[in-house]
Formats: structure tokens, sequence, C-alpha cells
């Protein structure tokens, strides 16, 4: 089922039949057919500029919905594989596969066919470069993340925006290196200007800056043709800056003095004052707090920025935006003008009440979406869910309403649930009341933190960790010596690990613990090839997905762990163990 929401001006022929085109109140969206595939219809995310918007689908499908003046056959579904993010500009856009290459199209990106498709990644000349990680389109330029670590861009460069003096280099067809040691990208659909952000937490800026919307200061004015350092950036770690024409919003995050506290969520804005949120009569030039009493209270969720206007989504259910509305896409009920200041959003009563932060806002143009998408599965939550399902290793039994048995695992559940042991019976309780279907949704849910069905978390949510990601629950398994029942022996040294998690992670010890012919209760395992720093990352690895940060990485540590992966033979997901040691490997050199 899909909760999408739609309000602003509809350039689209099919997207709302027999409806004006300013819509200024919030109305539901479907899909054709939608109730025949429902689940090839779960958003994953939507991206909208001025001529197009395309839909994300969790299957990894794409469609685009393109404006009246470029085609009138919508939707068009977009016949690239697998793909992982979609971001669209003023009248160009980019798409980010899995595999790690980036398709684009656009009359910047290429001018010979700006309808068509093409596949950016070769072009970049270093041939170690070409596996990206995220992409970002501004107006009519696409910023590129590599796995490295360096920013590309490639597009339309009359204002800078690539980092460039534009009087030598008004545009360019094939990626060019912007900046390296470059941890995110920041631009806009609409945006002529551009933000990176370098593994210290320093913020450089280029572009268009005439309502100072790089936030450089007074003394700045005009495009700026070269990357150069925002100072006076508030106290902080960087959360997001979306950029709109004329204005840009950053999202800085605050650590609490009390541990038991979410870190607090600020909003700083710099630019054109009608669009900025903050009231004033000249344009702000240095990112400014936004303060509202609308916000202030509540944990900031998700925020998008258009064209003119900004959108924000709080933990208690409001939708607050400000800056123009004269196509309705603020979604008050009409078209009058501009807000300056934030103001709150009248919401019809969908999902709301429940898995608000499973919503997410996406702002075009002239046009806004609200809409409902879950956060995706990471690797272990997928290892999770299938551990689950393998009943061979099930060590507690619940009975359902009809007397039925599911079975489950006495260490996820000891880890996921929270820490009281009367919380068990009470999902035993629960689980009495609930058919087999009901009761799988329960579980999926425990394992993998991950909202399936939000009527159903209603009635668990307080009995399990709430704000725990997976990875959390896995470093306290790692950490607790009693939960581990099986050694690794390799050389003088033993490691300990659950069998429960050999099995979720490894097909070599999956295969030796349920086998049916073989004893393996004292079973130890000798494998000497790898070095005690390498095995500790592997060890580490298994729990969490991550690379613990005071590992030095050498091209022996790399090779010996290929190695490692092969023996034990590991199941390599995004994101691989190899990408993130040669990744680890190039910033630490």
């Amino acid at each position: 089922m899909n909760d999408c929401l739609f309000f602003g001006f509809d350039s689209y022929p099919t997207l709302f039949k027999n409806k004006p085109n300013e819509i200024t109140k919030p109305i539901q969206f479907k899909f054709e057919n939608e109730n025949e595939n429902e689940n090839e219809k779960q958003i994953k995310q939507i991206s909208t500029g001025n001529y197009s918007t395309i839909f994300l689908f969790e299957n990894g499908k794409a469609i685009e919905y393109l404006s009246e003046r470029i085609s009138k056959q919508n939707p068009k579904e977009i016949q690239i594989e697998n793909i992982q993010k979609v971001t669209v500009g003023f009248q160009n856009e980019a798409i980010l596969t899995k595999e790690g290459n980036v398709f684009s199209k656009g009359y910047a990106v290429n001018p010979q066919n700006r309808n068509e498709f093409i596949n950016i990644s070769p072009l970049i000349e270093d041939k170690n470069d070409r596996i990206i990680q995220d992409i970002v389109c501004g107006f009519n330029s696409v910023y590129l993340l590599t796995s490295n670590k360096n920013a590309y861009g490639i597009g339309d460069n009359y204002n800078g925006q690539l980092g460039f003096d534009s009087k030598t280099l008004k545009k360019t067809e094939k990626p060019i290196l912007m900046m390296k040691n470059v941890s995110k990208i920041f631009s806009g659909n609409i945006s002529k200007n551009v933000f990176l952000l370098n593994s210290n937490q320093e913020l450089f800026g280029c572009g268009y800056n005439d309502y100072g919307q790089l936030g450089l200061g007074e003394s700045i004015e005009g495009e700026t043709k070269k990357l150069t350092k925002i100072q006076n950036i508030p106290k902080g770690k960087i959360i997001d800056i979306q950029c709109g024409y004329a204005h840009s919003i950053m999202l800085i995050e605050n650590e609490n003095e009390n541990e038991n506290e979410n870190p607090k969520r600020k909003f700083y804005s710099c630019g054109d004052y009608r669009y900025s949120g903050i009231k004033s009569s000249h344009y702000i030039r240095e990112f400014t707090e936004i303060k509202s009493s609308l916000f202030e209270n509540d944990n900031i969720l998700d925020f998008s920025v258009g064209n003119t206007h900004t959108l924000i989504l709080t933990s208690n259910s409001k939708l607050i935006g400000f800056g123009s509305n004269y196509y309705g896409q603020l979604g008050t009920g009409n078209t009058r003008g501009e807000h300056s200041i934030p103001i709150q959003i009248e919401l019809s009563k969908l999902r709301f009440n429940e898995n608000i932060s499973n919503y997410h806002i996406s702002c075009g143009y002239d046009r806004s979406f609200l809409y409902y998408s879950p956060l995706p599965f990471s690797n272990l939550e997928e290892d999770l869910i299938k551990l689950f399902r393998r009943k061979e290793f099930c060590d507690i039994s619940f009975k359902t309403e009809n007397g039925s048995i599911i079975e489950a695992h006495k260490l996820i559940l000891k880890y996921r649930l929270n820490q009281n042991q009367n919380q068990i019976e009470k999902l035993q309780e629960i689980i009495s009341k609930k058919s087999i279907k009901e009761s799988n949704q329960i579980f999926e849910m425990i394992y993998s933190n991950r909202i399936i069905n939000p009527k159903l978390y209603s009635e668990i949510k307080e009995i399990i960790n709430l704000n725990e990601k997976i990875e959390e629950t896995m470093k306290r398994i790692y950490l607790n010596e009693n939960e581990k029942d099986f050694i690794i022996e390799r050389k003088e040294k033993q490691y300990k690990f659950p069998k429960l998690i050999l099995i979720m992670r490894s097909e070599l010890y999956r295969g030796m613990f349920l086998s049916v012919t073989n004893d393996t209760s004292n079973k130890v395992t000798d494998y000497s090839e790898l070095s005690n720093k390498s095995f500790q990352i592997f060890e580490y690895w298994i729990y969490s997905n991550q690379i613990k940060d005071e590992i030095q990485i050498t091209q022996e540590i790399i090779q010996e762990l290929k190695r490692g992966i092969d023996y034990f033979q590991l199941n390599q997901t995004n994101p691989n163990l190899i990408d993130l040691l040669i990744n680890k490997f190039n910033n630490q050199n």
C-alpha cells in the first residue's frame, strides 16, 4: 500500500485526471492498477524537478512522468535495472544503480539526444574512480561522489557551479574532478550552486551567489567560480543541506549534555529573505538559525527544498512549510504569495498517527510530494530475516490463536526486546491472539526493526528497542562472551562466535552446523592464513558490516581477506568487505 500526497502545479497530462493544474491542498495520489500490483508499487523514493518526476520502487524499477511540453505518454518506465537512487534537476536526470554506475540525460549532459540516458561513469578518466557511491542533481548539472570519496561534476557550469571559471568552461560532457576527500555533496534540483563537505567537516561552496545563498558573508557577491571555504558555520554536525534557486537550508545536529536525550537538530538558512524562513527585509548572506515554536520541541524527521519553498516533517506528525505558495506548493488551500516564516499545513489522517518516521518529502520546482516509504533493509537486517525463516536452529516456541506453533531464536529476541525478563512473556501473550500471518509479521518487525504492519507495530512497540539499529544489537552480542558457543582457532589464538551468527553470515558454517551427519558440538576449526589483525577485521565485520576506525589497512591485509572471504564463503553484499577495505586504505594513504 502506498500513502502518497501531492500538492502544487500539475504539469503532467495523466498524473491527476479531471483536476485543475493548481492543486492547493494535499490530495491522495495512486498509480494506475495499483491494487493489482501493490507489491510492485512500494515507493522507495520520489525525485521531482521542473519538467519531470521519477518514482523509484523497492524492486529497483522506476517510472517517470514528463511535462506536456516534452511528452504526452505518461508514465514511462525507465529501462535501467537495479536502480539504487534517482535525482532530478531542472531539465536533467540521473540514476545510480546498485553496481555503482550512473546514467544521466539532459541537454547539458547529452546534447545530441537530451531525452536518452547514457552511462557517464566510464567517462571518468581515472579508471580506479568509476564506482559511484552517491549522486545529486543541480539545475542542469550532475554531481558524483565516488567510492574513493572524490567529487566529480558534469553538465552546466555557466555560474561556476562545477568549481571552474565559467568564462573558459561553460559546460562539460564528461565528469571533471572537483575535489578529493569528500564525504557529502549538497545541491538542489533548481540550484546553480553546490556545497562539498570534506572528512574534517569543512564545508566548501561555489556557483550562483547573487542572493547570498552560499553563506559566504557580505564581502562576496555574485557567482563564485571556484570552491571556497564557508566560514562561520554553526557548531554541530552537518546532517544535510538543500538548495533552492535563491536560498539554502542547512540541518545541524548538536549533541545534548544529557546522554538519555536525543541530539537536538536545528535549521539554518541563507539567501533570499522571502523564502528563507526568517523574517527579514534584506538578503541573508550567512547561515542564520530559523526559529519557530512549531518545531523547536520536535524531532526533525525529514525536509525538502524546492525552487522557492521548503517543507519540514516532524516527529509530532506536523508538516511545516515556508516560502513561495504561488502554485499551491505549500498545500495551504490557496495560492497566496509568500510565507516568509514557518506555518503549519493541515494533513488528512492517513497513517500519520503511526510510524511517521517512514514518511518522506520531495519538493520540486512548484510542486510537493509527501509519501510513505519504509526504511530499506540493511544487509544485517536481510540476514536476520533470512535467519528467522530458517527453523533448524530455532530454540523458542510461541503458540498462535489457533494453536499453531511459530518458532524463533532466543538469542536474537534477547537482544531485540527491551532488557526486561518479562518481555518474552508479553510477546507470548500478544502472539497467542494473532494468526500465523500476523505472528510472522510481528517477528519480522522485531528481527529487522522495519515496520511492515503499522497496526501490529503499535501493539509491540513498547517491548522492543525502538531506537536501536541492527548493527548496535549485533555489537552487543559481539561484546558478550557468554553468548559465544563456537571456537575458531588460528595459530595460538582462539576466537569465539555464536553459532547463530556464523550460520547467518557464512555458507561454510551454515553447512557445517545444519548438517544431519556431522557432530559439530565440540568442533574447532583451524584457519591460520589470516594474520591476527586481518582476523580482527573479519570478526568485527561479521557482526557490524563495519571496519574499526583504529585499524590501519595495508595491501597485504586486503589480499589476506580476499582469501578469507573465499574460505569462509561469506555472504558478500553491499557494503562489500573488500570495497570497505579499499576505501579505507585509499583514505589512509
